[in-house]
């Protein structure tokens, strides 16, 4: 099969990860696979001697609009492909373009987000063969809020990208290195420091935990948000105590050294990084936005917090740090959920199970 992947631009989202991480499995299936970007030279781009599927950017040089795609139509006519998987938000704006002008192809958009839709997303989703969403939320807002009939839309949910081997000891030597001693919390939040992804409530929760508790919050990636929430870090007197580590290509020494993951962002669908966490071992507390839920199992092994509701997501922060049996039970029933819902090959066989059934059609 000749599959065609359309994304804006290789930067270090979840979106992103998951793009480069089908294109390869599709291609170490047997599949033709084409990787076209919008945007070139991210920060996930292959090394070309390793790269199993093919790779084009649109522009010439990166001109930094996310939106600019010079000549997509012809390139996707020039793939020639059997099916056209549209990820992130401006591959997907562009999909109902891809699906007239290839309307012998399935093009797939994907529904990958809690942001509102733009008005070509939503023309896009009502134009092109069939749609995937990464989770039942993501699923019911397409059908409650955009008229999408359920038959169009699949669910499928983001693979784990970032595994290790069980029962691996817990990273000393990395809480050595950032001053966390044995008994201290370390509070784990691993996403790109965008406004939406609302580090900044995360540092305000922390600030008002009791002062005798012994925490740090690590907060892993990069982006335009990364300054303020320095800022606000100092000027709450926090400076020892947030860690600010940067991007992480591979995140799992972070997840072996924390010991709880914690989410207050106002934009997901279904984050990879609750997913990573879980399957880690790490408690949850996160804020209860569209798909967050199904990513662990609320009360068994982390806590759903009602929205921008601070004195519960500080509460039940609280609770864990101060209940080690409670943190071990949460993180045993973690893992089972995620090696339950979560496993790489599972969710690459349902895409390639739909993608045959779309183009026999």
């Amino acid at each position: 099969m000749k599959i065609l992947i359309v994304q804006d631009y290789l930067r270090s989202g979840g979106t992103e990860r998951q793009s480069v991480f089908m294109a390869t499995m599709f291609a170490q299936a047997g599949h033709e696979v084409t990787l076209l970007t919008f945007r070139p030279r991210g920060i996930l781009e292959w090394a070309g001697e390793q790269q199993p599927f093919a790779c084009r950017a649109l522009q010439s040089f990166d001109t930094h609009f996310d939106w600019f795609a010079p000549g997509l139509l012809k390139a996707a006519e020039e793939a020639a492909p059997q099916l056209v998987l549209c990820m992130g938000r401006m591959a997907n704006c562009y999909a109902g373009f891809i699906q007239q002008r290839l309307p012998q192809a399935a093009v797939i958009c994907t529904m990958r987000t809690g942001k509102p839709l733009p008005y070509l997303f939503v023309r896009s989703l009502q134009r092109c063969r069939h749609i995937v969403a990464n989770s039942h939320v993501a699923k019911r807002v397409l059908t409650d809020q955009h008229n999408i009939p359920a038959h169009q839309i699949t669910v499928i949910h983001n693979s784990v990208l970032c595994s290790t081997e069980a029962n691996v000891p817990r990273n000393q030597a990395l809480r050595r290195l950032h001053q966390a001693n044995p008994t201290t919390m370390v509070l784990l939040n691993v996403a790109m420091f965008r406004p939406e992804k609302n580090q900044l409530e995360l540092i305000e929760i922390c600030a008002k935990l009791p002062g005798y508790l012994d925490w740090q919050l690590w907060l892993a990636g990069e982006g335009p948000a990364r300054k303020q929430c320095a800022r606000l870090a100092h000027d709450l007197g926090l400076g020892s105590r947030v860690k600010f580590l940067g991007y992480q290509s591979n995140p799992a020494p972070l997840y072996l050294a924390a010991d709880l993951a914690v989410l207050a962002s106002q934009s997901e669908s279904l984050p990879n990084f609750l997913i990573e966490a879980q399957l880690h071992g790490l408690p949850t507390v996160a804020y209860d936005i569209v798909g967050v839920g199904e990513c662990f199992v609320p009360d068994r092994s982390g806590y759903l917090i009602a929205n921008h509701h601070q004195t519960g997501f500080g509460a039940a922060l609280e609770r864990l740090i101060r209940e080690p049996a409670l943190r071990h039970r949460f993180a045993e029933q973690g893992r089972r959920h995620a090696q339950a819902n979560f496993a790489p090959t599972h969710q690459v066989q349902a895409h390639l199970n739909l993608f045959r059934e779309l183009t026999q059609t």
